[in-house]
């Protein structure tokens, strides 16, 4: 006889489908009929486990930050200067994306916060933490001149996150044929070197 799974362990299954599902069908498109079929139990199965879509959508939120945030922390404490925090965690966020495609649509779905105010407002508080990381670690850079001292660390965390969506959105509408992060570290030493203090003699061309 089969040994009966645990809440914990079927719930983590549940929330693994739908990130798989989202990606595959997309998360607007996706249905408990789908969900179930893919777990191998009925829809009731689901409820009993997640009562609402809606909390069923908080767990993947809470599964993506629970995981982002812990990346985050690696990246910068394995790292010493500010330059290579700011790589390390640009580089940790496209490796996040390659592992779970899925994310970019979760995050960006209008249809999906529409219906759920409370879960766009999770995600709004995390990617708000990534950019406060960048913020603080580009103005750590800027107060001891590895990054120019007229860069706003606000305005360079904008850069570097939009650099990280347009990637994101490109490699996906290309059907994935090349590896977002050597793209992405390609582009990001583009990106840093502008941040870079210019030169003397740069200055006065």
């Amino acid at each position: 006889m089969r040994a009966r799974k645990s809440a914990e362990l079927r719930k983590t299954e549940i929330v693994a489908a739908m990130l798989r599902l989202a990606d595959e069908l997309g998360p607007d498109r996706l249905t408990t009929v789908a969900l179930a079929k893919a777990v191998a139990v009925t829809q009731p199965g689901i409820f009993r486990h997640f009562p609402t879509k809606q909390d069923l959508w908080f767990a993947v939120a809470e599964h993506i930050a629970l995981t982002m945030t812990a990346a985050w922390e690696v990246a910068l404490a394995a790292e010493t200067t500010p330059q290579k925090r700011v790589t390390a965690l640009i580089t940790v966020q496209l490796r996040q994306i390659a592992a779970h495609p899925a994310i970019p649509a979760i995050l960006h779905s209008r249809e999906l916060h529409t219906e759920n105010a409370a879960l766009r407002a999770q995600f709004v508080a995390l990617m708000t933490q990534f950019q406060t990381l960048l913020v603080e670690t580009l103005a750590e850079g800027s107060a001891t001149g590895v990054f120019r001292g007229d860069l706003a660390p606000k305005d360079g965390a904008i850069l570097l996150i939009s650099l990280v969506q347009g990637l994101a959105i490109r490699w996906s509408l290309g059907q994935r044929v090349f590896s977002l992060e050597d793209e992405g570290s390609r582009l990001l030493a583009c990106q840093l070197d502008l941040f870079r203090p210019q030169p003397a003699s740069e200055k006065t061309k």
